[in-house]
C-alpha cells in the first residue's frame, strides 16, 4: 500500500492534485472496506499519517512553500484539509473499524440443554 502511496505522491509529479486525491481515494477506501473487519484501527491511523505528510511534501515542492506557507494554505478553513477543484482527501483513520458483531440467540448451540432438576 504505501508503495502505491509513494508512486501517486511523487514530489515532482505533474498530475494535477485533484486527479491525485481521487486515485489515492479509490485506493484508501477499498483497501479500508476490506480491513475494516480486522484490527486495524492503528494500521488505519499510520497509513493515514504517511499519506497525509506525502501529500504536503509534495505540494511543498511543487509550490516552493515553506511551512508557514502550507499552514496557511491548509489551515485557512480552522481545520487541515488538503483540497482541490471539490475533491478532498479522505482520512482512512475516521473509517470505523468493527470486529465483532453481536447476534444473540441466531446461531444454535450445539449441546442439548441442561437439566435445570
Amino acid at each position: 500500500m504505501k508503495a502505491r502511496i509513494r508512486a501517486l505522491t511523487h514530489k515532482t509529479s505533474q498530475q494535477d492534485l485533484a486527479s491525485v486525491l481521487t486515485r489515492l481515494g479509490q485506493i484508501m477506501r477499498g483497501w479500508a472496506n476490506y480491513f475494516k473487519y480486522a484490527v486495524a484501527k492503528h494500521t488505519f491511523s499510520k497509513l493515514d499519517d504517511f499519506t497525509w505528510w506525502r501529500l504536503v511534501h509534495m505540494l511543498r515542492a511543487r509550490h516552493g512553500w515553506n511551512w508557514g506557507q502550507v499552514r496557511r494554505h491548509l489551515a485557512a478553513s480552522g481545520r487541515w484539509k488538503i483540497a482541490a477543484d471539490g475533491v478532498e482527501y479522505f482520512r482512512i483513520e475516521g473509517v470505523t473499524v468493527s470486529r465483532y458483531t453481536y447476534r444473540g440467540n441466531k446461531i444454535p448451540t450445539p449441546w442439548p440443554p441442561a437439566n435445570p432438576a
